[in-house]
């Protein structure tokens, strides 16, 4: 019986190992697109899809300065936002039509606290926490880049 078990154990790293590269190669795939806030220039990888979304930037160790994600959603809503499988805090950005800040969550690893924009929003921007506080960014600061609905 415990050759069954090895074999098993095998199986499931195995899976794991799949499924941890099938993730990385969505998150190499996703477009990146350039904002600015000011002066400020930000990498960001775009997540417009579902898969895309719900990834977002699970199981990543590190972010780099001055990059982040940012969400597209078709329709306005209030998007909640929460931090399961998310390994590095996180701030984010809920962003009206024309890019101005409405609101700024500030969201700690691996938790299922809800963040969500204080009204209707089709745009969140993720950044390493304390990232828009660090610049003085607050809401009614405007991002530009953002695509045009």
């Amino acid at each position: 019986m415990l050759p069954y078990i090895k074999q098993i154990k095998v199986f499931l790293l195995l899976i794991g190992f799949i499924f941890i590269k099938s993730q990385a190669a969505v998150a190499a795939a996703l477009p990146v697109i350039e904002l600015k806030i000011g002066k400020t220039s930000i990498q960001a990888e775009v997540a417009s899809t579902p898969a895309s979304q719900q990834l977002g930037l699970m199981y990543r160790k590190e972010l780099a300065t001055n990059t982040g994600m940012l969400f597209i959603f078709n329709d306005k809503a209030g998007h909640c936002f929460w931090m399961k499988n998310t390994l590095i805090p996180l701030s984010i950005a809920f962003l009206d039509d024309d890019g101005k800040i409405i609101n700024i969550e500030e969201m700690l690893p691996q938790t299922e606290e809800n963040h969500c924009p204080t009204r209707a929003t089709r745009f969140a921007l993720e950044m390493n926490r304390e990232w828009f506080s660090n610049r003085k960014y607050t809401p009614g600061t405007v991002v530009t880049g953002l695509p045009k609905f």
